[in-house]
This record gives structure tokens, C-alpha cells and sequence, in this order.
């Protein structure tokens, strides 16, 4: 007989199993994969794009780590996500990893204004967001 291995959850609490990314323009860059504790320990700093590979989760935690209450804390940032999917998980009885996904698709915006300079006048014209910053924009700083 096989045996299945046992099941990775976020914080010995949430499962990533059956979440899926909805929107295809991010599906390859919105990780969702299983870890136990969001803390890569800084690995996919010297490979170009490697942040893709992180799970949204910890994007969140290393987001927060800015200047202010958790700035460069990251085990004080890790408490605060932590219990923030708390929260959610009891105010909406969902997965809240899966409440964040779900945020993260629907607030990436699409398009973007830039300025183009064009015989002295300036002009703002749209332009298209790559899927790697629309999760960066998307994600609470």
C-alpha cells in the first residue's frame, strides 16, 4: 500500500488544496503552493522573477515589513498575518488563504496611466500592467 503524505498547512492551520487561481494572466505568478511557515529566508533574492515563486502568503508577510511597527520584524509581521487570517476565518467561515487569492485577483488592476512626451506636450496615455506588478500593486505595502 501507498501511503499519501501528510498535508502541508499554512500555519498547521489552512490548507492550500482545491484553491485555484481564477485569473489566467496571473496564474503563474500567484503562488499558492504548500509551506508550513511563511519564511523562505530570502532565497529567491538573486534569481531574477524568483519572488513569483513565493507563496502569496509570505509576499503578504514581506510586505509588511516596512518602515513603521513591523519594519524589518519579520517575526512580528508573521503574528500579524497570522492573525489577520485568523480574523477572517472567523468573521467569514472560509479558507482565508483562499480570501486572499480571491482579494489579491480582484484588486490587480489591469491597466495603467503613464506620460508620454511628444513635441512638448505631454500626454497620458493607458498602458498594460505586467502580472508581476499587478500582484506588487495589489498587495497591501
Amino acid at each position: 500500500m501507498s501511503r499519501k503524505p501528510p498535508e502541508i498547512k499554512i500555519f498547521e492551520k489552512w490548507s492550500t488544496e482545491g484553491i485555484e487561481v481564477q485569473d489566467p494572466g496571473l496564474e503563474k505568478y500567484l503562488s499558492i503552493r504548500q509551506i508550513l511557515f511563511p519564511h523562505s529566508g530570502g532565497r529567491h533574492e538573486h534569481q531574477r522573477f524568483r519572488k513569483s515563486a513565493l507563496n502569496i502568503v509570505e509576499r503578504l508577510v514581506n510586505n509588511m515589513m516596512r518602515p513603521g511597527r513591523a519594519g524589518g520584524k519579520k517575526t512580528k509581521a508573521v503574528g500579524i498575518v497570522r492573525n489577520a487570517l485568523e480574523i477572517i476565518h472567523l468573521k467569514t467561515g472560509k479558507n482565508p488563504v483562499e480570501v486572499l487569492v480571491r482579494a489579491v485577483e480582484k484588486t490587480a488592476p489591469a491597466e495603467d496611466v503613464t506620460r508620454i512626451a511628444y513635441g512638448g506636450i505631454v500626454y497620458p496615455i493607458s498602458i498594460d500592467i505586467s502580472p508581476q506588478r499587478r500582484i506588487d500593486v495589489a498587495l497591501p505595502s
